[in-house]
């Protein structure tokens, strides 16, 4: 009886550049939100508070709904979860300008459609992230080089979008920029319902053949969410990340939605300055993010990481505090974004590495929302402390607690597991006896 070979499907780039495109323009929108909806909120109410309430009102139903869709991300596919939510965060996204156009948007309500906004970027997001190892797989390449073009992607549109958001709230007001975020969702929404190949991103309860495995999601939902949670549990590494990036996160929430444009009001710099100095971080978090792509995985992850992370955290807070020229302040924040470039491809390869497809949906959406959990407070501590103290005293204090948890936390026995054991926890070679593959997966 003979043996039927079967070829192994032809490399293809489509899915991962669908993928990479729906990423750039959804997070290109956000971005340019992130400067127009809080520079609308002071323009309106004239309150730090105020702003950072809004600020609560998106993150807090995005880490929530988030955590708690990871389930049927992994049940439903992807790509379903992806566009739908997309294009509900487009129509909400809309009627924002639109409303205020006609007189129609009481504060309240404005809370109401950012919270709509926030509870469908959560799954959106979630749901793009999750089809990165495979349209990695399809494309044949190490996992760091994909999450380092994600990473790549991601800081092009830090890049573009706070120099769009800042132009157009300088030039013709905080609701253009509302509107161009309406239309980005739109966008990426309908680039994954229609650019991504037919077959991608299906449940992961499937394997190719169509059936399902044991564990996979084939259960009820809350059985599902406990698998998720049991798998995160037994994961130190994954854990102490999660907890240091917690931290970080809300310190940095707390920093782009109150601390910075409060900073540049007083300053008298304005939403431009803002938009000036994302840019910058973006440019080199780019060049950061690309050399990641071509060489984390030769490169040491634990180092890198750390390093980056002094680079791109507490000089940012320092130099803000200390009132210095606007050169010196470009030039930290542009230090600081190549040094951040470096981050989210590790973090991304590390986690894709060591967590089952089948999990993946849950694992990831419960991490995120772990790590996410202190922004919805960031904007409101924030804001609360520039209200209490000033705003000086808020930037020396966030600084310190920045440095403090980016330092002492790297000295935990956890962290020695990220340059152990690449490949660990279901990533599937994809090109037996390729050099890039072989270079991804040695320990």
């Amino acid at each position: 009886m003979s043996t039927v070979v079967t070829d192994p499907p032809a490399r293809s780039l489509r899915p991962l550049v669908g993928v990479l495109a729906a990423m750039a323009v959804s997070l290109t929108g956000t971005r340019i939100s992130a400067i127009a909806l809080p520079w609308f909120v002071l323009a309106t109410t004239g309150s730090a508070t105020m702003t950072g309430l809004v600020a609560f009102a998106e993150m807090a139903p995005y880490v929530l709904v988030k955590a708690l869709t990871g389930p049927l991300v992994d049940r439903l596919g992807p790509r379903v979860v992806s566009w739908t939510t997309d294009a509900v965060s487009a129509v909400a996204a809309g009627l924002v300008p639109l409303l205020h156009a006609r007189g129609l948007l009481p504060f309240w309500l404005l809370l109401v459609m950012v919270a709509v906004i926030g509870a469908m970027r959560g799954p959106g997001d979630l749901a793009k992230s999750v089809m990165v190892p495979e349209a990695a797989d399809h494309a044949r390449v190490p996992m760091e080089r994909a999450t380092g073009l994600a990473g790549v992607t991601e800081r092009l549109a830090s890049t573009i979008g706070p120099a769009a958001g800042g132009g157009l709230v300088a030039v013709i007001g905080p609701l253009a920029g509302l509107a161009v975020n309406a239309g980005t969702f739109a966008l990426g929404s309908l680039i994954i319902a229609v650019a991504l190949p037919k077959g991608m991103g299906r449940p992961a309860a499937a394997d190719a053949t169509g059936t399902a495995e044991a564990g996979d999601g084939s259960g009820g939902y809350w059985r599902m969410f406990r698998e998720g949670f049991g798998f995160l549990r037994t994961e130190p590494l994954l854990l102490t990340v999660t907890v240091m990036v917690g931290i970080t996160n809300l310190l940095d929430a707390g920093f782009v939605t109150v601390l910075v444009p409060v900073w540049a009001r007083e300053s008298g710099n304005g939403p431009a300055a803002i938009g000036l100095i994302g840019s910058a971080m973006g440019v080199t978090a780019v060049v950061g993010s690309l050399i990641a792509a071509a060489l984390a995985h030769r490169l040491p992850r634990r180092t890198v990481f750390f390093v980056g992370f002094l680079l791109a955290g507490a000089p940012r807070y320092l130099v803000l505090a200390l009132d210095a020229p606007m050169w010196v302040v470009i030039t930290v924040f542009a230090v600081g974004g190549f040094g951040s470039g470096f981050l989210n491809p590790i973090l991304g390869a590390v986690l894709f590495e060591r967590v089952p497809r089948h999990l993946l949906g849950r694992v990831h959406a419960l991490g995120d929302s772990l790590a996410w959990a202190g922004i919805p407070l960031g904007g409101l501590l924030a804001g609360g402390a520039v209200a209490l103290v000033g705003l000086i005293p808020s930037l020396l204090t966030a600084g310190v607690l920045y440095f403090a948890t980016t330092t002492l936390t790297g000295l935990r026995p956890e962290w020695r597991e990220m340059d152990r054991l690449r490949g660990h926890g279901g990533t599937e070679a994809v090109e037996q006896g390729s050099d890039e593959v072989v270079a991804a997966t040695r320990s």
